[in-house]
């Protein structure tokens, strides 16, 4: 069965900035055609993107380490004497897969491998569980230290942080394995993997580039100062000055969503699969991460949009941008990335050819509407309910 491909195609402005920072606080940088380019992770996005679908659909997911934990402290609130509650709380880990999931016993237990899953009910299906099988987990606990040895280590092998002995599995792996593999929309959509846990495992339906500027983008120094607003009398100077960084630029941000795949996710419904790909394009168009946003507020539109439909394959239009676009003489970048977009658009017609495209469609802030882009659309309402009407139109011939 051939694969459906919906592409999106984003231009957006976005003045100073540090939208995504890296390891030492400044914005992302990637080297693109041996320049340097402001760059934001694909991570940030589809983080961003989810939690704003998430919220939307009131269908909240949780990715933490802190099951364990969490259990554990669920447990004492319910009146479980300390030791029973945490020793518990650790055999959710160790009775998750067969030889249990790797923990780090110094943090309560909470897993190495972020475990990623429908948030509503888990702590509350998780501790009933445990209440349901508490005799088998004293018990368990009973055991454990019968066999504990001189060291404090148990003779029964187990999986810790450090390959530590422990205590073997006292909950029924079927029943926790059933609570982590829960889905949401959005884990159908962007997909989950924890080792180990094949039943949870969802291959991804949306994959998310990192934007990067059309255009050379060196990072601009802020030098700040932070007044000390009771100074003692004499006393001048700032209580505080350092040096941030931001970026700012012409940004080209690039996702698809294999239509075939979220249908086969979400077992076959249709519907959905397109209300979903709605929403994400709405989502997807409309957010930008987060990071230092209250003391830059970056909260642009994007200047154009552009989808395709594609049978067999998705097709991203980066290379467009290998050479860096350079400002029009009275200045700014978008004329010139909307000139790069509509090449890339119309060297991949030629070189693929059409038969493949089952549609497309663009709405862009520039007066007219652009070339190879498809048809033109006033509103990004429009231009979504077409990209979901064209998404069920039958392959190309």
């Amino acid at each position: 069965m051939r694969a459906r491909y919906i592409d999106i195609h984003l231009l957006r402005s976005v003045p100073a900035a540090n939208p995504n920072r890296g390891e030492y606080g400044e914005p992302k940088t990637l080297s693109i055609g041996n320049t340097v380019r402001g760059a934001i992770s694909s991570q940030s996005i589809k983080r961003a993107d989810r939690m704003e679908m998430e919220e939307e659909l009131a269908e909240p997911a949780v990715r933490t380490r802190m099951i364990p934990p969490r259990v554990t402290a669920a447990l004492k609130q319910a009146g479980w004497p300390d030791d029973l509650a945490a020793f518990a709380g650790e055999q959710i880990a160790r009775s998750a897969i067969k030889g249990g999931l790797k923990t780090d016993p110094a943090a309560g237990h909470r897993t190495q491998a972020m475990i990623y899953t429908a948030e509503t009910g888990l702590l509350d299906d998780l501790t009933a569980l445990c209440t349901r099988q508490r005799a088998q987990l004293e018990e368990a606990l009973a055991a454990s230290r019968a066999d504990a040895s001189p060291s404090g280590q148990t003779k029964r092998t187990s999986r810790t942080k450090n390959g530590d002995d422990g205590p073997p599995a006292a909950l029924p792996t079927k029943d926790i394995s059933a609570i982590l593999a829960r889905r949401t929309a959005c884990i159908s959509l962007f997909g989950r993997m924890l080792a180990g846990h094949d039943a949870s495992n969802v291959t991804g339906a949306a994959q998310v580039a990192w934007a990067f500027t059309t255009h050379t983008s060196d990072l601009q120094p802020d030098f700040f100062t932070a007044v000390e607003e009771w100074q003692p009398p004499g006393d001048s100077g700032s209580a505080h000055l350092n040096t941030a960084f931001l970026t700012a630029g012409v940004f080209y941000c690039y996702a698809n969503v294999n239509l075939t795949g979220l249908t086969r996710n979400l077992d076959g419904d249709t519907k959905q699969a397109l209300d979903l790909l709605a929403l994400f394009m709405e989502t997807f168009t409309t957010t930008l991460p987060q990071g230092k946003a209250n003391s830059t507020a970056p909260h642009t539109l994007p200047d154009t949009i552009h989808y395709t439909v594609r049978d067999r394959r998705p097709v991203s239009y980066a290379s467009a941008f290998d050479q860096p676009v350079r400002a029009t003489h009275s200045g700014g970048y978008l004329v010139p990335s909307r000139q790069a977009l509509t090449a890339e658009a119309a060297y991949a017609n030629r070189l693929i050819g059409t038969r493949r495209l089952v549609g497309h469609g663009h709405t862009t802030a520039h007066p007219t509407p652009l070339d190879h882009l498809g048809p033109h659309h006033d509103s990004l309402d429009d231009l979504i309910a077409a990209a979901v009407h064209d998404a069920q139109l039958p392959a190309a011939s």
